[in-house]
């Protein structure tokens, strides 16, 4: 029982993940316009994300483009679209494997230990997944950085954090403990107890009193 519950629950949190870095891959906030320096102007905020830029005007209007051309966007961007992409393709196969493996369910047959098995690879795919998902925010957030402190960097193009980054690392990590969970629940085969042979020949005749 204890080891279907931990079946379970790692399945969610690993649907909780996949979510989360859906979520934040298609948000456009990975970056946000930062409030440098001694010309302070707050009417307008500018957001980009993956797929689009995004500019929040006070007023409550939003105005959306989305990248003309892929070859034109930086190699961070690029890499960090690819692994997303990558990341929750990879999570949901991990997920449908696992689905096939838990012990709620009835795909996989009857024997319990090759479910339990089909469970682990399942988490397994998961973990994989969701560290493309980590590699991907790491790299876009050094990107950030990197460009944050350069001197060479004008300020009224500085960025930081956005909100989108801290929900797919959040996703990835929900991917990551989800995972372990399936992984660590494959149980020990267990082993049929062996008896000692008699020595003593079976004796045919009938004791009687």
């Amino acid at each position: 029982m204890a080891n279907k519950g931990l079946q379970i629950l790692g399945f969610a949190l690993a649907l909780m993940g996949v979510i989360g870095l859906i979520v934040g891959t298609i948000l456009p906030q990975w970056k946000m316009s930062a409030f440098v320096g001694s010309n302070i102007i707050t009417a307008v905020s500018m957001y980009e994300g993956l797929w689009m830029s995004c500019a929040f005007q006070s007023t409550g209007q939003i105005q959306c483009k989305v990248y003309d051309s892929m070859l034109q966007l930086n190699s961070a961007l690029q890499a960090t679209r690819a692994l997303m992409v990558v990341s929750i393709i990879v999570v949901v196969a991990g997920m449908g494997a696992a689905c096939m493996g838990m012990k709620c369910t009835n795909c996989g047959g009857d024997d319990q230990v090759k479910k339990a098995k089909i469970a682990m690879t399942g988490g397994i795919i998961i973990l994989l997944g969701a560290l493309c998902a980590i590699v991907a925010c790491s790299w876009y957030a050094n990107d950030i950085v990197r460009a944050f402190y350069d001197p060479f960097t004008p300020v009224n193009t500085k960025y930081e954090f956005g909100s989108a980054i801290f929900i797919a690392w959040a996703g990835s990590f929900l991917g990551i403990i989800g995972g372990a969970m399936l992984a660590a629940s494959c149980p020990r085969e267990k082993r049929s107890p062996n008896y000692p042979m008699s020595s003593r020949p079976p004796s045919n005749k009938q004791d009687y009193v």
